[in-house]
């Protein structure tokens, strides 16, 4: 009798939790107005029994029986095993270290000698920040005068004509009563 499970074949990503991996599997897909060709990955919770697979594996992953709210795959076999390099305690030098953790945690294990010619030049590298930041502040304090120039030119120009204006829109001066009695209402 033949099998009716779904199979995929993907690679670990991660293997953080007990007996449960997670795998992710590549499918090409065509898109539908484009024809190009692009890989949808997929990630799938997988039950490993024994806890052998590590992250980069190959595994063959079946369809089974829900085990948990996400897990409805087990690992059936691993094609292929992801090479480990291992290193001796002896080979690490402390640039490794400084590629690996860049940071504090690195410059804390070096000797004084270095940390003292680091002090030199964090102190060299922090007066140039001061100064490029006083050359910030007087090109935005320069803007703002320029800006509040032009603003003030700006209101003295629209006050110019308003007041011409005003002066053309004045109300006429007020009929004396001889005037308003010779003209007809």
């Amino acid at each position: 009798m033949e099998s009716k499970r779904k199979f995929r074949l993907g690679q670990v990503v991660s293997d953080k939790m007990d007996k449960t991996v997670v795998v992710a599997v590549e499918t090409p897909k065509r898109h539908p107005l484009y024809k190009k060709t692009m890989k949808r990955a997929v990630k799938y919770k997988a039950h490993d029994e024994k806890n052998q697979c590590r992250v980069g594996d190959k595994v063959i992953i079946v369809e089974t029986r829900p085990l948990s709210r996400e897990k409805r795959w087990r690992v059936a076999e691993i094609v292929a095993k992801a090479e480990m390099v291992e290193i001796s305690p002896e080979e690490i030098t402390r640039e490794d270290l400084a590629k690996i953790t860049p940071g504090k945690k690195a410059r804390e294990k070096e000797a004084p000698e270095v940390k003292a010619e680091e002090a030199t030049e964090e102190a060299a590298t922090e007066e140039k920040p001061a100064k490029k930041a006083k050359e910030k502040e007087k090109v935005t304090e320069t803007k703002a005068k320029e800006k509040a120039k032009d603003k003030v030119a700006e209101a003295k120009a629209d006050q110019k004509p308003k007041e011409k204006g005003k002066a053309a829109k004045a109300k006429p001066p007020a009929k004396t009563e001889t005037e308003a009695e010779d003209q007809p209402a």
